[in-house]
């Protein structure tokens, strides 16, 4: 059986977390997360040398990227979402002289059944 080395889980750690960040699986980024914690500590108890720790700050990086670009989307998409309910409430629109108007909804009164 061969043992592998800290540098190389970390390494097979970071290529799992990359494709968790591209497949957009978050609770698996999360549980990965926890084992990257604990290998970066256990990482800066060892003396290893800058051109073996060179590949994994790369690697760490790459995902710091996908992961910041991650967040910018579900920032975007949580913006629309706001942008889509204030439309169901009203409207703004112009009239022929260029005012700003605003057209409310009709507001839907619905009668709830209990049992």
């Amino acid at each position: 059986m061969t043992d592998i080395t800290l540098t190389e889980q970390l390494d097979l750690l970071l290529q799992a977390e990359r494709a968790a960040l591209l497949a957009g699986d978050f609770d698996q980024i999360a549980e990965l997360l926890e084992i990257k914690e604990a290998l970066t500590a256990d990482l800066s108890e060892q003396n290893i040398s800058r051109e073996e720790l060179a590949p994994l700050q790369d690697g760490m990086r790459r995902n710091q990227e996908l992961f910041d670009q991650a967040l910018a989307g579900i920032r975007n998409v949580a913006s629309r979402l706001g942008d889509l309910q204030r439309i169901r409430k009203s409207m703004d629109t112009y009239d022929a002289l260029g005012r700003r108007m605003t057209i409310d909804a009709p507001k839907i009164n619905k009668l709830e059944r209990r049992a």
